[in-house]
């Protein structure tokens, strides 16, 4: 089972963090994160690098004896080291680990000053008011922890979909290999990119006597078989995805990818044309219900059961029974954006603040991808955590950029930054430097916390300054993690269209924000989205397709994106003062 750069990373990091909770050394704790850092950050694969047998060790961060850990990752599919020192802590503690905003410092305090092990003691102790006596805490913390564990209750079971998208990847390209599979296919959220995803139900066809569920039973990621049949088995995955493999027959693959993609509510709706048809449809395919024998019409393909209703072949993003039938039905189904219809990336980071690699290394990553223009936006001085650049650091970086372009064809970077919006709705740099840029993606950094009313205040005030052209990851939301501080979107948008200005949506997967509702109010009110990645590292370009599914999930179309202009055009939509 190949590992990822993106597994390891999560793997070290995990270490890192139960290292420091147990009150092991510092350097030793260091050495895990900077190690992490670089595995996410390497442009290529780490399971393909360790099988050429590259030395590791040559990359800042990597000791001998790291690269000899990540080899022993990378051959065994697991972190052994990792597994023993969790056997050795309270389970609990690393429950709690999944709390937003309790690091492993504080949850080391609360395990040696409270006796806290399990998240139910975390919560009692913060109802009780006992954890605001503690130096470092508060009231604020205490309700927090509250919400955090409430949330981590909530979204209990469901993964992000980069990580739903890995298993998936890996798992019909295994599945493929048997050669006696005609189809396969994953249905269910992931095919329609919702944000997170409970399971993944996979549809295949094969020959006659095919030995699939056999090959599906000895997939080397299984840690449990839950149920095994004949047309029918179910099995965990080592990262805690179910996986549920459906044999259908040829006749049927249409009507059960149809039945088996969802959404619950769109298929009833379906349904019930199909009853005033005096049709049935079900995962079998399309039977009419004339006399006492059933006779079968259609379900070879998704486009038999549309047509049988009625309605054309509706997109998977577009299914939620949001309007998307009447639509249908009226011929208005929107042309969904697609990756070829991307003309550059607007929201990109490099090593002069808290990205990984330079700025010629991701300029010449985004020309692979065929990108007609890429944006660099590091982030502005008052991001200290990430070295976010003071005036005299952009002018340095605008030169940069221009001896870059003098020397390219075809290509364009473009002078950017991702400034923060301060409290008081100022930009983090002058006037008389932002206006040297070309974009300038806007964001909320801090403050998650002000009042629903001054919040949007904030950010529109922000947005009367001309030098306001794209607000990034506009509700601040973490998936799972944090939610979106308190703001009136909607307020927003009707602003945004106002001044001319555009709204993100960043593709990195724990944010994918805008979401889908919100994407499609944009749309209605004629405000421009950007599809950005916020990519730290070159490989993080690749998180492109994560906010298009966000964005076909918004019904967002090709005019309705501002990366899909030419450069040119580009330009004059990002000059307010034209």
């Amino acid at each position: 089972m190949p590992v990822s750069n993106n597994e390891v990373e999560k793997m070290f990091d995990e270490f890192a963090d139960l290292l420091e909770i147990k009150g092991e050394n510092q350097f030793r704790v260091r050495a895990y994160r900077n190690a992490a850092r670089t595995v996410g950050g390497l442009s290529g694969d780490i399971d393909k690098m360790v099988a050429r047998g590259e030395r590791l060790s040559s990359f800042t961060g990597i000791g001998k004896d790291l690269e000899n850990k990540i080899v022993q990752i990378v051959k065994a599919g697991r972190f052994e080291l990792l597994e023993d020192l969790k056997k050795e802590m309270p389970e609990g503690l690393v429950q709690i680990m999944r709390v937003f905003g309790l690091g492993p410092r504080r949850i080391k305090t609360l395990h040696e000053k409270l006796g806290i092990k399990t998240p139910e003691e975390l919560e009692a102790a913060a109802r009780n008011g006992r954890i605001k006596e503690l130096p470092g805490f508060g009231r604020k913390t205490e309700q927090s922890i509250i919400e955090g564990l409430g949330r981590i209750r909530s979204t209990e079971g469901r993964f992000k979909l980069q990580l739903a998208d890995r298993a998936a990847g890996l798992l019909l390209e295994y599945l493929k290999a048997e050669k006696t599979v005609r189809q396969a296919v994953i249905a269910g959220s992931y095919r329609r990119c919702r944000e997170t995803v409970k399971d993944l139900d996979v549809l295949v066809t094969c020959d006659k006597g095919s030995r699939v569920m056999d090959h599906f039973m000895n997939y080397d990621n299984v840690e449990k078989v839950i149920a095994r049949g004949d047309t029918k088995s179910s099995v965990l995955l080592r990262s805690g995805l179910q996986v549920d493999l459906r044999l259908v027959p040829q006749e049927s693959y249409g009507a059960a990818l149809h039945y088996f993609t969802g959404s619950k509510s769109h298929n009833i709706a379906v349904r019930a044309m199909a009853v005033k048809k005096k049709l049935k449809i079900n995962e079998y395919g399309v039977f009419s219900e004339d006399g006492r024998r059933e006779k079968r019409l259609a379900g070879n393909t998704e486009e038999e059961v549309y047509n049988s209703v009625g309605l054309p072949w509706i997109d998977p993003e577009l299914r939620e029974d949001r309007g998307e039938i009447e639509a249908a039905r009226q011929g208005r189904l929107p042309r969904l954006v697609k990756q070829e219809d991307i003309r550059g990336d607007l929201h990109t980071h490099t090593n002069r603040t808290d990205g990984k690699y330079s700025l010629e290394e991701m300029a010449a990553a985004a020309q692979r991808l065929g990108y007609e223009y890429m944006a660099v936006t590091d982030h502005s001085q008052r991001l200290t955590m990430a070295h976010g650049l003071k005036p005299a650091d952009v002018k340095e970086q605008i030169r940069q950029i221009d001896r870059i372009n003098s020397q390219s064809r075809g290509f364009r970077v473009l002078k950017g930054i991702e400034v923060d919006i301060l409290e008081d709705g100022t930009l983090d740099l002058p006037d008389e430097i932002l206006r040297e840029l070309d974009v300038r993606v806007c964001s909320v950094h801090s403050k998650f916390n002000l009042p629903g009313k001054v919040q949007t205040e904030r950010i529109i005030r922000a947005m009367d300054n001309p030098n306001f052209n794209i607000l990034g990851h506009p509700t601040g939301r973490l998936i799972n993690e944090r939610p979106g501080y308190e703001v009136d979107m909607e307020k927003l948008i009707k602003a945004a269209r106002e001044r001319k200005c555009y709204l993100e949506i960043n593709s990195y997967p724990d944010r994918l924000d805008l979401n889908d509702i919100y994407s499609k109010t944009a749309r209605d009110n004629k405000v421009l989205v950007a599809i950005n990645t916020d990519a730290h590292s070159l490989s993080d370009l690749d998180f492109m397709r994560f906010g298009l599914g966000q964005a076909r999930r918004g019904w967002l179309e090709k005019k309705d994106v501002l990366n899909t202009c030419p450069l040119e055009e580009l330009l004059r939509l990002l000059d307010r003062r034209r």
